[in-house]
């Protein structure tokens, strides 16, 4: 309870409260302000208590549900209530203690019902649990349970380690599967030109040789009924060997130093004007059956 002192007079400072005794029994409150004892009458103050709100962190050892050893801080936020002063110094011998064991008493009742992860999700229910049973059991010693604050869990540093892992092989995995997805929409799109390019490629490929085979209708056209007696054959062989000696030109002219064997002759310049006749009437049939 502390030792007694008899004073003529004391000062009791704000945010505090004195246990006043006349011979060693209870008497009254002492509100902050100047009060005047009576010595001769056996009244004095006992002690001074501070109703200021106090912290205590305390750290408790447990095991999970899944068998995980974690260390959990819980900070213990408390109060003297000034109109139960008398309960607080005359009921307990050390608060503190008191509090501290009956933390140790509900955590390590409530952890061992949840697996890690749930104790990590669910920590303000641990810490609603510890502030009902010290609300419920310090209330009746004239103190007052003003926060409970989970502050840190702890797992066993081999457990944080393979937690770790867990999340790094898990984060890699979905790394991966969106690397896989960006690269089936590349190649999803890169086909998809190429065939455009194709497409457009065969178009204009079309296009040019429906031009080329125009330009050779009229040509033949234009030289039968300029010169008489002619036949479109003949047109056509005297087309076919002019563009051979353009083409013999033209790789002559090139500025790259390449040698090109052809095999040159009358023979030969009828030869290929006779496949040229039929490579068109074969490709004009084939578009005539389509």
């Amino acid at each position: 309870m502390g030792n007694s002192c008899c004073f003529f007079c004391s000062c009791i400072d704000q945010a505090s409260v004195g246990i006043v005794e006349r011979w060693g029994r209870y008497e009254r409150l002492a509100e902050p302000g100047l009060h005047f004892f009576n010595p001769f009458a056996g009244e004095c103050l006992a002690t001074v208590l501070s109703t200021r709100i106090s912290s205590l962190d305390v750290r408790i050892e447990t095991k999970t549900k899944d068998n995980v050893f974690v260390q959990l801080v819980c900070s213990i936020q408390y109060r003297v209530l000034k109109e139960n002063a008398d309960d607080a110094f005359y009921e307990l011998q050390n608060p503190r203690e008191q509090i501290q064991a009956y933390v140790f008493d509900v955590v390590r009742a409530v952890v061992p019902k949840m697996t890690l992860d749930e104790l990590f999700e669910q920590k303000g229910e641990v810490a609603k649990a510890v502030l009902e049973e010290l609300e419920k059991v310090m209330g009746a010693y004239g103190y007052n349970i003003e926060h409970i604050l989970m502050v840190d869990i702890i797992p066993d540093s081999h457990v944080r380690v393979a937690m770790n892992e867990i999340n790094a092989a898990q984060r890699l995995q979905l790394a991966s599967v969106y690397k896989g997805e960006a690269e089936k929409i590349l190649q999803i799109k890169r086909a998809e030109g190429d065939a455009e390019a194709k497409y457009l490629g065969g178009v204009g490929v079309a296009k040019q040789r429906q031009a080329i085979t125009d330009g050779l209708r009229e040509n033949i056209l234009n030289f039968s009924h300029t010169v008489e007696g002619t036949s479109a054959k003949e047109v056509m062989d005297l087309i076919m060997v002019t563009q051979y000696f353009d083409t013999i030109k033209d790789l002559g002219n090139s500025s790259k130093n390449t040698t090109v064997f052809i095999p040159h002759g009358p023979g030969h310049v009828r030869d290929i004007g006779d496949q040229i006749r039929n490579g068109m009437m074969e490709a004009s049939s084939a578009n005539i059956n389509v």
